[in-house]
């Protein structure tokens, strides 16, 4: 979610003017915050989430109170979930262990904060000095102590934006684009039909676009962090869609139908030619099985099923079909 923290962060900074940034720089057992958690708090607003609970508030609190006295230096902030803790108590007790690395920011900040936009792989570093942004990539956030207590350093991967194309704007891609737009997705709609109003009405996706199925691979590019929806008027349509975009490399293709409806396309699409291998590599039918009966569910149980393509590693996403 770090995609999804900057953008709002950004906007609070760019209304309130400065900010502390909290940052969860490792932690340890059962502890609510994780390492690479990011809270924003200005005197007016916050966004993101440290671990919550008394912690989180607490920790607003004293953010509010060194705003008061302007700029400080980056420190770090150890917590303790245990009750029978000597020092450092959280006020939980869930009994892990999380450190926080507090950063004053203000309108200068946004200068580094405006290149995180998911186009391309960044590594963010934090470390008692300050933070800087590199094109380095890596798979996880990794923490360094220093040989002194108070020099560290964290290092948070802020990888290529998962990009979903959702080929169909009536009410399930109105559903499912509302749920996405509060994940790290941008958001493609892709409709070939002018004056829907489930599509021109819709202010979740990002980017829209009236197209003709005959062409729908010219618009969706391959790749590992493209993200592929089937969910047109009906079956002809998604016929033609599905026959333009088979064979491709995506990171996940699904397609919604009843379990009838598929046999037969599927059927049709062998007999004309169409390789079983390549069949194999759709979703169908798409989303998780959560018995989901209203557009609302539906767009749930796709959204479910796209994050756990998402996060499930390498050769380990078919299961999850």
């Amino acid at each position: 979610m770090v995609l999804t923290f900057f953008r709002e962060a950004k906007k609070i900074l760019k209304e309130d003017g400065s900010a502390v940034l909290m940052v969860v720089t490792d932690h340890s057992g059962s502890s609510p915050g994780r390492r690479g958690f990011h809270m924003l708090a200005s005197k007016n607003q916050m966004t993101g989430t440290i671990g919550g609970g008394i912690m989180e508030h607490k920790l607003v609190e004293l953010s509010k109170s060194l705003l008061e006295r302007a700029p400080f230096d980056p420190f770090l902030k150890h917590q303790k979930h245990q009750s029978e803790a000597s020092s450092n108590k959280s006020g939980m007790i869930c009994s892990g262990e999380q450190t926080i690395a507090f950063y004053y920011l203000d309108s200068e900040d946004l200068n580094w904060m405006e290149k995180i936009d998911g186009r391309e792989e960044l590594l963010i570093t934090y470390n008692h000095s300050g933070i800087n942004l590199s094109r380095e990539f890596a798979k996880q956030s990794e923490f360094t102590p220093g040989e002194k207590p108070e020099k560290w350093k964290l290092t948070v991967p802020v990888n290529l934006q998962s990009r979903v194309y959702v080929i169909g704007g009536g009410h399930v891609g109105l559903a499912l684009c509302d749920i996405l737009s509060t994940l790290d997705f941008e958001i493609h709609l892709l409709d070939n039909r002018s004056g829907l109003n489930t599509f021109e009405e819709n202010p979740y996706a990002h980017f829209k676009k009236i197209v003709r199925y005959e062409e729908i691979d010219r618009h969706i590019p391959e790749g590992n962090h493209v993200y592929v929806v089937i969910i047109s008027f009906g079956y002809r349509t998604d016929k033609v869609v599905t026959k333009r975009l088979l064979g491709k490399h995506f990171r996940y293709i699904g397609m919604m139908g009843s379990v009838r409806k598929i046999e037969v396309l599927w059927r049709e699409l062998l007999e004309e030619g169409h390789p079983q291998s390549d069949l194999d590599k759709i979703v169908a039918p798409i989303g998780l099985d959560i018995k989901s009966e209203t557009t609302s569910e539906i767009g749930i149980s796709i959204a479910a099923q796209l994050i756990l393509y998402k996060n499930a590693k390498e050769g380990m996403r078919k299961r999850y079909g």
